[in-house]
Formats: C-alpha cells, sequence, structure tokens
C-alpha cells in the first residue's frame, strides 16, 4: 500500500470516527428529550432536518461541535432524565431546574467526566442521590435542591475536591453530613432531617430551634414543680420566653436581623465581622480608603489582621426599612448566585445603627476606572482585556438568567459595576438592585432603578424590567469597551447619548474614529466591529427582538453573528421603507 493510499485510509478512518461521534451526541440528545416526554412545541429544532445538533435550542458546542452545554431549565418537562446522557463525554453543564421531573437520577451520570455544574433543582426527583457523582473530578457546582431525595448524603461526593457550590435543601435526606462538605465555600443543607446538632460540632437551624423548644420545656417543669400555681406558671412562661428570646439570639450571629430573614443565610459560609473589627481594617472608615461610591453607600477598602485585602460596603440607611431591606435583599442576592465572575461575598457586620457587607477586594477596581479615570501608574487596558471583560460579562448575566432558580435581573448592569481582580478577570458586582423573577413570569414591574443613558426604553416606559433589560445595558457597556467613552455624553457633549453618536458614525462607516485613543492602534479591526455589532444587537429598541445573554455569548465567541446581522439589517431597511411611505402620504 503505498503512502498516497494510506493517507486517505487514515482520513476516512477519522472522518468515519468524527461522524459516528457527532451521530452519537444526536441520538443522545433525543433520546433525552424523549424520556422527558417534550412536546411538539417543545425542543421543536432538535433533529430538524436542516439544522445540526449545535443549533438546535438549548444546546452549545465548542469549536470541535461536541455538545459542551444543555440548558433545559424552566421548560415544564415531566418525565424522567434518561441514562443516555452518560454518553455526552464532552458536556461541561447540564440544568434542567424547574420542571416536574420524576424519577432519580441515573447512576451513569457518574460517567460525565467534564462535568462542572448539574442543576437539578425544583423538580420531583425521587430515590438516593448516586454515590457515583463522587466521580466526577470536574464538577464545581451540584444543585438538588427542593427535590424528593431520600437515604444519605454520599460520602463519595467528599471526593470531589473542585467542589465549590453544594445545594442539597429541602429534600427529605438523613444521617450525618459528611464534614467535608462544610468546608465548601458555599453549600445548603437546610429543610431536611439531617443528623447536625447534639454531639456534633456544626448546627443546623433546624437545631438551633430544638434547643429552644428543650430549654422552654425544661425550664417550665421546674417552675411548675416549685411554684405548684398558676399563675407562678404564667409568670414563668413568660419570663422563660424572654429568656429563651436571649438564649436563642446568643446563638445566632445575626444578632439584629428580624424575623426568620436570617435563614436565607445562616448556612452559608458567611463571617460576622464585628464593628471593631471593621474600623480598624479600615482606618476609622477613612476618606482615603473610599474606592466606591453609589446611591446604597460608600465602599471602603480595608486590611484585617490576617493581612487580608477586603472591601466594606457601608449602606447608608443603617436601620431604616430601605436601609435593612437592601441589606437582606443582597445577602439573598448572593446566597443564590455563585458563579466565578460574580462578586463573592466574604461576611458582614450589624450593630443598632449599621448594616456592613464584607467583600474580597478588586484590586484591580472597575472596568469604568480603568476606561475614564486613569492615573498615570495604572495600566490601559488592551484589546484583548477588553474582549475577555465582555466574555466574562456575559457568562455572568447568563449565568443569572438562566442558571440561576428564580433567575436574577441584574438591572444596572455597567461598566462601573463590573470589577476587575488581580487577573483582570470581569467580577459582575451591586447586587442591590437585582430582583428576584417567578420563572412564571417573563418580566417583573419594579420601581425604576439604573444608570441614565444606559436603561432600556421599555423599562423607562413601563417601569417593566426583564432580563432583556440587563441585555441592553450589557450592549452599551461594549460600546464603552469600545470608545473608553461614557453611555452618558460622547466627548464631553451632554446632549448626545453614546448609542446615538456609535449608530450615526456606523451609518457613515466611520467607525475606526470612534475607538478608544488609549489603544493606539493596537486592536482587531474586525473584532471591533464584530462587539459593536453585538452590541447594536443587543440595543433593538424591542426587547422582544433582543438577543438572550447566551446567545450574545455565542455571538461574541463567533457563532451565529453573521446571520443575526443580517436579519437586523432587512429589519432596518423594512422600517426605513414604512417610514418613508408614511411621510409621503
Amino acid at each position: 500500500m503505498n503512502s498516497l493510499k494510506l493517507f486517505s485510509l487514515i482520513f476516512a478512518l477519522a472522518s468515519l470516527h468524527h461522524t459516528t461521534e457527532a451521530d452519537k451526541e444526536e441520538a443522545t440528545l433525543l433520546a433525552l428529550k424523549q424520556s422527558l416526554n417534550a412536546s411538539e412545541n417543545q425542543l421543536s429544532t432538535w433533529a430538524q432536518q436542516d439544522l445540526e445538533k449545535c443549533a438546535w435550542e438549548a444546546v452549545h458546542c465548542d469549536n470541535n461541535s461536541n455538545v459542551v452545554r444543555v440548558e433545559l431549565s424552566s421548560k415544564g418537562f415531566t418525565g424522567v432524565l434518561s441514562p443516555k446522557i452518560g454518553e455526552l463525554m464532552h458536556l461541561e453543564a447540564l440544568f434542567i431546574g424547574g420542571n416536574s421531573i420524576t424519577g432519580g437520577i441515573p447512576a451513569e451520570f457518574g460517567n460525565l467526566a467534564s462535568l462542572g455544574t448539574l442543576n437539578l433543582e425544583n423538580n420531583r426527583l425521587t430515590g438516593q442521590i448516586p454515590s457515583s457523582l463522587g466521580r466526577l473530578q470536574n464538577l464545581q457546582v451540584l444543585r438538588l435542591s427542593r427535590n424528593n431525595f431520600d437515604g444519605s448524603i454520599p460520602d463519595s461526593l467528599t471526593n470531589i475536591t473542585s467542589l465549590s457550590d453544594i445545594r442539597l435543601a429541602f429534600n427529605n435526606l438523613t444521617g450525618k453530613i459528611p464534614d467535608r462538605l462544610f468546608n465548601i465555600p458555599s453549600y445548603d443543607f437546610f429543610g431536611n432531617k439531617l443528623n447536625c446538632g447534639q454531639g456534633y460540632q456544626y448546627l443546623c437551624v433546624s437545631d438551633l430551634l430544638n434547643q429552644g423548644k428543650s430549654h422552654n420545656f425544661k425550664t417550665r417543669l421546674i417552675l411548675g414543680i416549685i411554684g405548684g400555681a398558676v399563675s407562678f406558671l404564667l409568670t414563668g412562661v413568660i419570663c422563660l420566653f424572654c429568656m429563651t428570646r436571649r438564649k436563642f439570639r446568643k446563638h445566632e450571629v445575626f444578632v439584629d436581623v428580624p424575623g426568620e430573614d436570617y435563614r436565607l443565610i445562616a448556612l452559608t459560609k458567611l463571617k460576622r465581622f464585628t464593628w471593631q473589627e471593621l474600623q480598624q481594617a479600615t482606618e476609622n472608615f477613612a476618606e482615603k480608603n473610599v474606592v466606591g461610591l453609589g446611591g446604597y453607600g460608600k465602599v471602603y477598602k480595608g486590611v484585617l489582621q490576617d493581612n487580608m485585602n477586603i472591601a466594606v460596603k457601608r449602606l447608608n440607611d443603617g436601620l431604616s426599612s430601605f436601609g435593612e431591606s437592601s441589606f437582606l435583599h443582597e445577602l439573598e442576592m448572593i446566597s443564590i448566585a455563585v458563579h466565578q465572575n460574580l462578586l463573592r461575598l466574604i461576611g458582614f457586620c450589624t450593630t443598632p445603627s449599621e448594616r456592613l457587607l464584607v467583600y474580597p477586594l478588586m484590586p484591580n477596581l472597575s472596568v469604568a476606572h480603568h476606561l475614564r479615570e486613569l492615573k498615570p501608574e495604572d495600566p490601559v487596558l488592551d484589546w484583548s482585556t477588553r474582549k475577555r471583560v465582555a466574555l466574562g460579562t456575559a457568562r455572568a448575566l447568563s449565568y443569572l438568567h438562566e442558571s440561576c432558580n428564580p433567575k436574577i435581573i441584574h438591572r444596572d448592569v455597567k461598566a462601573a459595576n463590573v470589577l476587575l481582580d488581580e487577573n483582570f478577570e470581569a467580577v459582575v458586582g451591586d447586587f442591590g438592585l437585582a430582583k428576584l423573577v417567578d420563572m412564571k413570569k417573563t418580566s417583573v414591574t419594579t420601581q425604576l432603578r439604573g444608570t441614565q443613558g444606559r436603561i432600556a426604553p421599555e423599562y423607562i416606559a413601563t417601569g417593566r424590567a426583564s432580563e432583556k433589560t440587563d441585555v441592553f445595558g450589557y450592549g452599551i457597556m461594549l460600546l464603552e469597551l469600545v470608545t473608553g467613552q461614557s453611555a452618558l455624553c460622547f466627548e464631553g457633549r451632554d446632549d448626545l447619548l453614546l448609542l446615538d453618536h456609535v449608530r450615526r458614525m456606523e451609518r457613515e462607516n466611520h467607525l475606526n474614529s470612534i475607538v478608544d485613543r488609549n489603544l493606539r492602534e493596537n486592536y482587531n479591526h474586525e473584532e471591533v466591529e464584530m462587539m459593536i455589532r453585538v452590541a447594536f444587537l443587543c440595543t433593538q429598541t424591542s426587547p422582544k427582538v433582543r438577543p438572550s445573554m447566551s446567545k450574545v455569548l455565542q455571538m461574541l465567541e463567533g457563532e451565529m453573528l453573521a446571520e443575526k446581522w443580517e436579519e437586523w439589517q432587512e429589519l432596518v431597511v423594512a422600517r426605513a421603507g414604512k417610514c418613508k411611505d408614511h411621510e409621503s402620504q
């Protein structure tokens, strides 16, 4: 056999292997669709003859056309999970939360070697959590809350060294929680029958309540025996109530947070700081340490005694209802949302008049700082860093909109709220304006929030915010990354919005004239044009035609942008024609 024939044979075998693997992934996805009892209107693009699997709804692929992400949250599925999912060897994330899926988790899920996120929350799943999940050595997020799982938590889960977020709340789990799971940064075991109280170093909220009840019973018994009279018994109960409240508060770390709200945060790995600790860390909240200022208060940088650098957000309103609400609200947001591109909460501080939140310090401040507030010693954001910021922010928003349950609308997406860590990676912060959204609703009516120049038109007109409101703000942020300018005005002109100016330059084919001068021509012209086009698609007037953040992410990675841009251009031409016809009449 000559070398040419040998090469042809090898090529043919390789092509056959790739085709076979692709066909296998398609067959696996179709088996999943069938097992979920998908209706004709659900996943209608799957197996459509003119579409390959990477163009199917809710399916995301890598550059080699391998399925890496499947997003099927809140679709109304009522079936079961297919064991064939375990054959998706390149799958990195699986989201099927918020449905009515029954049955158990197939043991074959333990074969998903690349899986980093598994979210099956808010279903009707039963049986035991399979120990095979302990083989998922790349797993970072495991969310199984609000199902009907029983039995014990598998010890095998402690073998997953990469696990940073585990949520098993509100099931029927029993037995002991493995010690090592308490070392995971974010965990939630509340609402089960787990033994983590008496004689054990960790306490559950339910155990604190039981301790209070036990104390109540014993003390009443003693008082009843000693007093022997109804009046003494009543007096003892009243006194005991006060004593129990004081004791309960002693066990709680949330001293002045009223009601049941402590449950939002009692099982997260948050540290309660003393006022003195934060006062010392920030040099008595010195003005020289202010690194941020917003409608909710000032942010101070500080250094703890262990030399950890922190940022302390001090709410303006203290104990007013607005300040209290903001405090609990932000804690709730961050306890739900855990992602590498979202700001992580370290701890908090409460006093009779103060509410403070403690975060890791982002040493490179915000994107807005590097675009418009540069000091001589600050580095200019180069083009590759700006691309990473765009991608990281898109991933964070996509996670908030499509992977959280309930989903979260940020409502104030802008360069000032995108922080930069030590590696200049994007970290989205400031959840003070965020809103939880019921999965059954597509939008939520709220008091108007946000920053002028970045607010979507439908939000201004109706006060109705949706995830498309965030998409609009993200589009404006992309223009800020390209131009280095504020959304409110361009080059000092307070009568010209950045979006309007860039649109005009695009019509006149002068886009290169608006690129940030600090880049000094060190950028890719095609990538700049691509980012501007994505920004225009995100800032369309009608929220219905704006892409989702997951689609935005795909376009930034080079998929679907050409066809979406062509569709938009056709729409613009059609609208222009209608305007001319109207004017002629």
